[in-house]
């Protein structure tokens, strides 16, 4: 299994706003089949990021083009293949209270 970063850069924020329900549904339908590490908005506006599970470029491509913010040219992607690199510990963030 490989880890792919997908840049979702802003390009249009009404739609983005529009679409973003269904966007969020999409991701949580790829959570459940395994296929998202991490995903999460920039705070600056500019887009989001997710961190796909996939073997292979290609399949990354068809899941990132069946996005409800990429099919309604909400936002663009790009896609890089990642190596992650890490000691963290990761918890979970709910319940957080900072």
């Amino acid at each position: 299994m490989k880890y792919f970063a997908v840049f979702l850069s802003m390009l249009n924020q009404e739609k983005s706003k529009e679409y973003r329900e269904q966007h969020l549904h999409y991701l949580d339908q790829k959570r459940r089949e395994g296929k998202i590490f991490a995903n999460g908005r920039f705070v600056d506006g500019t887009g989001g990021l997710v961190i796909y599970q996939a073997d292979s470029f290609a399949e990354v491509e068809q899941i990132a083009k069946q996005d409800p913010y990429i099919v309604h040219g909400a936002r663009n992607f790009e896609i890089h293949e990642w190596e992650m690199v890490s000691n963290a510990v990761l918890s979970s963030m709910n319940g957080r209270t900072d």
